[in-house]
């Protein structure tokens, strides 16, 4: 019989602990809704007590997105779990994720507790997190390095109390596949009533063993398996978690398992997790990354156009990379674009798909032909729920070898166009301080970093920055165009915009993008 395996999503906990990454509520929406057109099993939506923003995105999650299991984290004491309660109550399926540390190492350093107060605690924990919802997940954090005596002991204790989803988490990335697999086979075979509840991993990347250490705990009796999209996370990240259910489906005669996942939504929920961290995917990366179905080599592109599967061992179409052949151009219509959008999984509104539809004509004036991945690359910029307060009107830009890179920049705030000229070290230097000019705020580039988003000369270019204020927090901002220079423009008023908003200083929420 096939094996169900359960994929719980943690891109939005522990993914956005991703150092530098910030996700507002609405970005963290858009984010949940696509993880649930996917098909995951359960998204782990935040942590609510570590922040008003968080609890917010978590309740905000719990109340729109349908159809899935919507998870929120909390320590093991009664404070985090009544506000974890409290973010996800509106859920049509609530999960309460709630843990506490096991290994000696944190046991003796972190918490100062001895093993019986770690017993209690999960204990108390997991009533508590029952008192209030059927679904109760309990983490032994660290477990790969506790002791297997103590925490199968945890374990059970915390299963009489009321937990259906136990985890074990590689917390620091130390297991090795072998070992891993050895240490769920031991928490099965010691654990009583381990059978009547789903028993879950959570890998960690620091060996880069999060993938494989995940799918030998899937084969020595895992059922749930949590990570992340892209594998981004703490420190190294966490376990693919397209990388994990594309190996469980082509190598399904070692397997025997299923995933509930959509596997061509795999590509576009990698692209938009991609765009609103500000983390992009290495060309190499798995299942995902540009290169992974790429063939340069002469003996492997003749073998693939002999038979796609000398070389290819999935399908690009199945993680839904597009091979249409309805090529857009300025011509084109509304219905054929519309059409093309939905054939990409983008259902927009009459305003929304007016927005987008603009943009591509605009666009369409500058290329020959637009591709899937141009008309992506219009609805993430045109659609993306960012706080508009200035948007860029226009842009001059004097530089060259022997003279003073200048720019002079329009900004447009309300009916009023601004407009500021300052000179720089280059050109994007120049453009970054005209716009501190008209905005008023002196800001630091932290980071600037440039990616074509489609191919031939004159391909879309997308820039993503990064800005702070007086080396405070730091700014996500995005921008695309056919010209790198007005891309970084856009990318920086995106990143002041964010700043103006999410430091407070904007009241007025009617500019905000939806």
């Amino acid at each position: 019989m096939t094996r169900r395996i359960y994929i719980f999503d943690t891109t939005l906990r522990d993914g956005e602990q991703s150092p530098g990454v910030s996700l507002n509520v609405m970005e963290k929406l858009q984010i949940a809704r696509q993880l649930a057109r996917l098909g995951v099993d359960v998204i782990e939506a935040g942590f609510p007590i570590t922040s008003p923003g968080d609890y917010e995105a978590v309740k905000t999650i719990a109340r729109e997105v349908r159809g899935v299991t919507v998870a929120a984290l909390a320590r093991a004491n009664f404070q985090d779990i009544d506000q974890a309660w409290e973010a996800v109550k509106g859920a049509e399926q609530p999960r309460i994720h709630t843990f506490i540390a096991t290994s000696p190492i944190h046991m003796r350093h972190k918490l100062r507790m001895t093993e019986e107060q770690v017993i209690e605690a999960a204990v108390a924990a997991v009533k508590r997190a029952r008192s209030y919802v059927s679904d109760v997940e309990f983490s032994a954090e660290d477990a790969s390095r506790s002791e297997l005596d103590f925490l199968c002991r945890v374990l059970e204790a915390a299963i009489a109390a009321g937990a259906t989803v136990v985890n074990i988490p590689d917390t620091v990335g130390y297991a090795t596949p072998e070992e891993f697999a050895r240490f769920i086979r031991d928490i099965r075979q010691r654990v009583p009533g381990i059978e009547k509840v789903v028993l879950s991993v959570h890998c960690h990347d620091d060996l880069g063993l999060a993938v494989a250490n995940s799918l030998a705990a899937v084969a020595a009796g895992a059922n749930q398996v949590e990570g992340a999209i892209n594998g981004i996370g703490e420190r190294a990240g966490n376990a693919a978690l397209e990388e994990v259910v594309m190996a469980l489906y082509t190598r399904r005669d070692q397997f025997g398992c299923e995933t509930s996942i959509r596997t061509e939504e795999i590509y576009r929920t990698s692209r938009l997790v991609s765009s609103l961290t500000g983390m992009p995917v290495q060309p190499n990366k798995a299942v995902v990354g540009k290169n992974a179905f790429a063939h340069e080599s002469g003996i492997h592109q003749d073998g693939v156009l002999k038979e796609r599967t000398t070389y290819e061992i999935m399908n690009p179409v199945m993680v839904g990379i597009s091979q249409s052949n309805l090529v857009l151009g300025k011509h084109s219509g509304r219905h054929a674009f519309r059409q093309r959008l939905l054939e990409l999984g983008y259902e927009l509104g009459e305003e929304e798909l007016n927005k987008a539809f603009q943009q591509f004509k605009v666009l369409a004036d500058k290329k020959k032909e637009i591709t899937d991945a141009d008309l992506e690359a219009i609805v993430e910029e045109e659609l993306r729920p960012v706080p508009v307060t200035y948007t860029l009107e226009y842009l001059h830009i004097s530089t060259g070898t022997t003279i003073v890179p200048t720019a002079t920049v329009g900004l447009k705030k309300g009916d009023e166009v601004f407009e500021e000229a300052a000179c720089g070290n280059g050109p994007v230097d120049a453009i970054c301080r005209a716009v501190d000019k008209v905005t008023g705020v002196p800001c630091v580039l932290k980071s600037w970093g440039v990616n074509a988003v489609t191919s031939g000369k004159d391909a879309i270019g997308e820039v993503t920055l990064k800005i702070s204020e007086n080396g405070g927090k730091t700014y996500l901002g995005r921008g695309i165009s056919t010209d790198i220079l007005e891309a970084s423009a856009k990318a920086y008023v995106n990143a002041v915009n964010r700043l103006l908003w999410e430091s407070g200083r904007l009241t007025d929420k009617s500019n905000e993008v939806s």
